[in-house]
């Protein structure tokens, strides 16, 4: 009787530890890809795996933002990010356009100077 409670448990440990041992993990591919691929056999297209055509959205040239929105640069021009994107005011006629190096020579994004007598 004092005997098969050991017997048991160690019966049951070893039982544990040999299973946890066995588990399958599948390979990458399989016998028959590699056999396809080297006889030049293809799937067909429901078997393959399909590639996910990401589409870009355009990014907009100009936007039309409220000015409390937009955040104020340490030369005084108003700007607006927007989906990683810079957007700097044109001050003639109040829109926010996308940047580019012309941005700098142009006046009409540039503010106003208040001028002091």
């Amino acid at each position: 009787m004092q005997l098969k409670y050991p017997l048991v448990c160690s019966i049951a440990t070893m039982l544990l530890i040999s299973s946890c041992s066995r588990k399958h993990v599948p390979q990458t591919s399989t016998r028959e890809e590699t056999t396809a691929k080297e006889e030049g056999v293809t799937k067909p297209d429901s078997i393959k795996a399909k590639r996910t055509m990401v589409k870009r959205i355009a990014t907009p040239k100009v936007i039309v933002v409220n000015d409390k929105a937009a955040r104020k640069s340490t030369d005084g021009r108003l700007y607006y990010d927007l989906d990683g994107h810079r957007y700097w005011k044109n001050y003639k006629d109040g829109k926010y356009y996308l940047f580019n190096q012309s941005m700098y020579s142009n006046p009409a994004f540039k503010p106003h100077q208040v001028r002091q007598n």
